[in-house]
């Protein structure tokens, strides 16, 4: 009888060892360490040149386990909205003052975390194309967005066309032209479309971004532009955003990290020569 339980337990135990290994054979192994998924980074930008950049560092991103995602807008409202609702990470298009503006109108909590470039405001040529000799009655478009505007509206000041009522700088409007000795006629358009205008206009005011989409580069075809000394130019800065409390998240350092770098200031410098300036 010893000898039948004994043979029994030798059974049993040999039974559930089979079925031990059954269950686990077919079990996939465990992941190797550095195998983890890639954590996914969304920012909306505008083509040119933000879009550039940002391919630039996609790579070096993914060496640091980051997947970058690209999503382009053509206008200004939309990369803000997007960044707002939660759908996108970031966004990289705008200065500061044109955030300031949209938050306070929208009642959004957007905040700049970089600022990554400059792009000098371009006075460029249209049915004209000679500031000496401008036409009585000539039409200039430009941004009517309330900072760009202003921008807009100090270039021509500085350039002799009008005189801006003391004290208006960075809001000023075309309600505050007091001297206007050509009579021009300022069109007002949104940012995107100015461009299009050109041949239908003495000149045309262009952003950046889009004298750069429409084939300008302000050092070779613009008649005048704003300088790197000028008021413009220490206040319109391009920068990363973010919505409020998503500063110091681990994305967000990547990115701004990423984009500070001495890769992409070297590529600004070569790719735009000069319509797009690196900030330190």
């Amino acid at each position: 009888m010893k000898k039948i339980n004994r043979l029994l337990l030798i059974l049993l135990i040999l039974a559930l060892t089979l079925a031990v290994f059954g269950c686990t054979k077919n079990e996939p192994a465990p992941r190797e360490q550095g195998t983890k998924e890639p954590i996914k980074i969304t920012v909306a930008a505008t083509p040119v040149p933000h879009a550039e950049i940002l391919a630039q560092v996609k790579n070096d991103l993914a060496a640091k386990g980051f997947e970058l995602e690209v999503i382009e807008f053509s206008e200004y409202v939309q990369p803000n909205l997007v960044v707002e609702a939660g759908d996108v990470d970031a966004n990289f298009f705008q200065h500061k003052p044109y955030l300031d503006n949209f938050n306070e109108e929208r009642g959004t909590n957007i905040v700049s975390v970089a600022a990554v470039h400059y792009e000098p405001l371009g006075l460029y040529p249209g049915k004209s194309n000679d500031l000496s000799n401008i036409p009585n009655g000539a039409t200039i478009a430009v941004p009517n967005d309330t900072t760009n505007e202003a921008r807009a509206l100090l270039l021509l000041e500085a350039n002799g066309i009008i005189k801006i009522k003391e004290g208006a700088g960075l809001t000023a409007t075309k309600l505050d032209i007091v001297e206007n000795p050509h009579n021009v006629e300022i069109v007002e358009l949104e940012a995107a479309q100015v461009a299009r205008v050109v041949k239908e206009t003495d000149f045309v005011v262009l952003n950046g971004n889009y004298a750069l989409e429409a084939g300008f580069n302000v050092q070779k075809d613009g008649l005048a532009k704003e300088e790197q000394d000028s008021q413009a130019a220490q206040t319109y800065a391009n920068i990363i955003c973010v919505k409020k409390g998503n500063e110091e998240t681990e994305k967000t350092k990547a990115l701004v990290e990423a984009l500070k770098s001495d890769k992409v200031k070297q590529f600004i410098a070569d790719t735009y020569e000069g319509a797009v300036v690196a900030i330190d």
